[in-house]
């Protein structure tokens, strides 16, 4: 359970942070930069909640638990420590990211297939479901480079790659499932 009395901490102040395991960071390190952008996903989808309702709400809400379980991962490094750890490091396990793909064939079966390229927008919850999907394009891009230089559990990249699938599908799913999508028109304005 986490206890949050005290908001401010003043521990951050010299431009470093803390990671789940103690050690600490400079506040523009590639990890922090990755579960920080991790954050930032999640703000996004607490945008697009503001228009779902329904199935899709519930799932943008699990969703946004699981973004909480992947910054909860990505802020703690060397996971071959984790045994060692006084209590069990929370990491992402691939039955979430097989829970997106069951998601995204369900919203996707009731799709016209694309015949186009499609421009992020549409409805207010497809706009934000787009925007939600290229964040956690950075959020993925960050963790895969991260993991070039360290320890990264696969499960958390995986995910994340899923997660701009499944917000893509859902983005036209809001749109009327697909017919209210705004199609690109390459050259249209030469």
């Amino acid at each position: 359970m986490v206890v949050l009395n005290k908001i401010y901490t003043r521990t951050g102040d010299a431009g470093e942070t803390a990671l789940g395991d103690g050690s600490r960071r400079v506040k523009h390190d590639l990890r922090v930069e990755a579960y920080g952008t991790v954050d930032e996903t999640n703000a996004t989808l607490g945008m697009a909640r503001l228009h779902a309702q329904g199935d899709l709400d519930e799932s943008l809400a699990r969703i946004q638990n699981d973004l909480f379980d992947l910054g909860a991962d990505l802020c703690r490094p060397d996971m071959a420590k984790d045994a060692e750890a006084e209590y069990p490091p929370l990491r992402m396990v691939d039955a979430q990211v097989d829970r997106l793909e069951q998601e995204i064939d369900a919203m996707n079966k009731d799709l016209e297939p694309l015949r186009s390229f499609i421009l992020p927008g549409g409805s207010a919850l497809a706009a934000h479901l787009h925007l939600t999907r290229t964040v956690s394009r950075r959020a993925e891009r960050l963790a895969v480079e991260l993991s070039a230089q360290e320890d990264v559990n696969p499960a958390a990249i995986k995910y994340l790659n899923r997660l701009s699938d499944w917000c893509f599908v859902a983005a036209r799913a809001a749109n009327e499932n697909g017919q209210a999508d705004v199609l690109w028109v390459p050259g249209a304005n030469r």
